[in-house]
């Protein structure tokens, strides 16, 4: 059996890639958002995202506007933080954060029986501003979310919420596109750290890449 290949410079595989995204999409995208679920399918490989990835009706214009206005992007890993292009960031001003790592979260949710996704949120919600929240891996960070909302004491420009699994992750999802708040959501149970930084990546790119 002779496998053939496609030679390409390594600055040409991008290209292709999106080229062969393009040809095989089960249907054509709207294309404002088209950048965005390419990017999160190129990510994946996954074409489920076509139908799945959600976008509430000002998502792109509030995530745009908060990106060029400088504005703290909050993770809820390092994953996700490690994911995010730093050129990019630099670039706009922007700074990535994830407080999953601080000891003084990892104290707090041990005493008090919490997660720290829990508790991050907490924090976030003590940033000047309205950051993007970035979520790709914990329901419960989206559940705190939509009370810190409800509450008055956080307000996102966006909330970018693709948690993966099984606990808790459709519910909080829900939970998110009904808090009145922009959200790019990935309905159901797909998701992950990988989704939410490529999700930020082409919102900055839009941007940068102009």
């Amino acid at each position: 059996m002779t496998l053939e290949f496609e030679i390409l410079d390594p600055l040409d595989i991008e290209k292709r890639s999106f080229e062969l995204i393009e040809q095989e999409l089960p249907h054509p995208l709207d294309e404002q958002l088209a950048p965005i679920i390419k990017r999160v399918i190129h990510t994946t490989a996954d074409f489920e995202y076509a139908d799945t990835l959600s976008f509430s009706a000002t998502a792109l214009e509030s995530g745009l506007a908060a990106l060029r206005a400088g504005e703290t992007i909050v993770t809820d890993t390092n994953m996700v933080k490690a994911g995010i292009n730093r050129t990019a960031l630099q670039q706009l001003g922007c700074e990535a954060v994830c407080y999953m790592a601080d000891e003084a979260i990892a104290q707090e949710a041990l005493e008090q029986g919490m997660t720290r996704a829990t508790l991050s949120m907490d924090r976030a919600a003590r940033l000047q501003g309205h950051p993007i929240l970035a979520i790709g891996n914990a329901p419960t960070a989206l559940i705190r979310l939509a009370e810190l909302i409800r509450e008055g004491r956080i307000a996102p420009a966006l909330i970018i919420g693709v948690p993966v699994g099984f606990v808790n992750v459709v519910q909080s999802k829900e939970l998110i596109m009904q808090s009145g708040i922009p959200y790019i959501v990935a309905r159901g149970r797909k998701g992950g750290s990988n989704v939410a930084a490529a999700i930020v990546n082409a919102l900055m790119y839009r941007i940068t890449r102009t």
